[in-house]
C-alpha cells in the first residue's frame, strides 16, 4: 500500500481553510449570509401562472446574447429579452434611452413594453422592495429621489431544461448606478441560484470565498439589495436533474395545461435618470462605456472607486480601445443621492 498510496502527512495546509458550498434553505439564512432577501409566493397564484404562460409564449422569439471572447463569437446558454415600462414618471425619456442603449458593446433592438400580467406583478414587487429597503442600511451613492424604487425596465431570461445556465457575473452598473437594488422573480421550474463573494485583495491571505446556493421555486422573489453587485457575483449553474413544473391554473380557453421544463426569470430594475445612456461617456470607439465597481479594493461592503471602461471588444471582432476613466459623481453631475439628503 505504501507503493500505491503515499504516506499520510500531518503537515498543515498553507493558507486559510476552503469552506464547502452552503445551501441556504430559508429566507432567514439567505439574509444572514448574503445581501439578499428571499420571498415565497409573492404573487396571487393565478397571476403567477398567467405571467408564466405569457412569458413562455413571448420567449419563442427571444435570442441568446452574443459576444466576442478570445477571437471567437460565443453565445449565452439561454435566451433573453428586454422590456421597458411606459407608465412611470419620465416614461417617454426612459423608454427612448432604453431603446438606444447598448448591450455587450452593440446597439439593442427597441425593447418591448411590459405585457399586462408583468405590469400587475411589477406593482406588487415594488411594494415588497420598498418595504424591505426601509429596513436596511442605505449607502451614500444610492439614488435619493423622492419617488423611491420604481421598476422601469426588466430583463427576462428563459432556462430550458437543467443544462441551460449563466456563469458567474455581477450585473453591469452602466444605467443602474452605484449600489442598485434588483428584484428577481422566478417562475416555473425550480432552479438553484448561486452567490459567491469577491474577497478584497487585502483579505485573500485570511479567507477564501464561499459559495451559497439558494433553491428558487415557482413564484419566488429574490431581492439583491444594495452592495450585492459590488461584493458578490451570482450564477444559475447547470443541474443534472430538475422537477417538471405543473401549473395549477389553465392557460386560457382552448389550451390544455402542459408540463414544462423551463424557468422564467424576470429581473425588475430601476434605470436611474442620472445614469441615462445620453449622460454616460463614450470611449475612443464611439461606443458608450460601461460602469464597473472596484470589487477587489473595497473597504468591507463599501466600494471606494468605480470606473468607466471600453466594452467594444465584446462585439467589434474582439477589438476595443484601452480607454478608461474613474467615475466622478460630482463632476459628471450625478444625483441626487442618499448622501446628499
Amino acid at each position: 500500500m505504501t507503493v500505491l498510496k503515499p504516506p499520510f502527512s500531518d503537515a498543515k495546509a498553507k493558507g486559510p481553510p476552503r469552506l464547502p458550498p452552503l445551501t441556504l434553505y430559508t429566507p432567514e439564512k439567505v439574509a444572514e449570509h448574503t445581501p439578499c432577501t428571499l420571498h415565497f409566493n409573492i404573487l396571487p397564484p393565478e397571476l403567477a401562472c398567467q405571467l408564466f404562460y405569457t412569458m413562455m409564449d413571448l420567449s419563442t422569439d427571444w435570442k441568446p446574447n452574443k459576444w466576442w471572447l478570445f477571437d471567437r463569437v460565443v453565445e449565452s446558454p439561454h435566451v433573453t429579452s428586454f422590456f421597458a415600462r411606459e407608465d412611470v414618471e419620465g416614461s417617454s425619456q426612459l423608454y427612448a434611452a432604453a431603446a438606444m442603449s447598448w448591450y455587450n458593446g452593440r446597439r439593442t433592438d427597441p425593447p418591448q413594453k411590459f405585457p399586462a400580467p408583468m405590469e400587475e406583478a411589477c406593482r406588487i414587487v415594488e411594494q415588497i422592495v420598498n418595504a424591505e429597503m426601509k429596513k436596511r442600511k442605505r449607502y451614500p451613492l444610492e439614488w435619493g429621489g423622492d419617488s423611491g424604487w420604481r421598476a422601469n425596465v426588466a430583463a427576462s431570461n428563459r432556462y430550458a431544461g437543467g443544462q441551460e445556465s449563466v456563469g458567474w457575473h455581477s450585473d453591469q452598473l452602466t444605467n443602474l448606478g452605484p449600489y442598485p437594488t434588483i428584484a428577481s422573480l422566478s417562475l416555473g421550474v425550480r432552479r438553484n441560484f448561486s452567490l459567491r463573494e469577491v474577497v478584497p485583495s487585502d483579505e485573500k491571505e485570511t479567507r477564501h470565498p464561499r459559495t451559497f446556493n439558494v433553491s428558487l421555486p415557482h413564484n419566488s422573489l429574490t431581492i439583491m439589495h444594495a452592495s450585492c453587485q459590488e461584493r458578490f457575483k451570482h450564477s444559475i449553474p447547470p443541474q443534472s436533474s430538475i422537477d417538471i413544473y405543473r401549473p395549477a391554473f389553465p392557460p386560457g380557453p382552448g389550451r390544455d395545461i402542459q408540463e414544462y421544463n423551463s424557468r422564467i426569470n424576470i429581473t425588475f430594475r430601476f434605470y436611474r435618470p442620472d445614469f441615462a445612456s445620453d449622460k454616460n461617456p463614450k470611449c475612443k470607439c464611439g461606443i458608450p462605456m460601461i460602469l464597473r465597481p472596484d470589487m477587489k479594493n473595497r473597504n468591507g461592503d463599501a466600494v471606494n472607486k468605480y470606473w468607466w471602461t471600453c466594452y467594444a471588444g465584446a462585439q467589434t471582432d474582439g477589438k476595443g480601445c484601452d480607454m478608461w476613466q474613474v467615475m466622478d459623481m460630482k463632476k459628471e453631475g450625478r444625483g441626487p443621492t442618499i448622501g446628499e439628503m
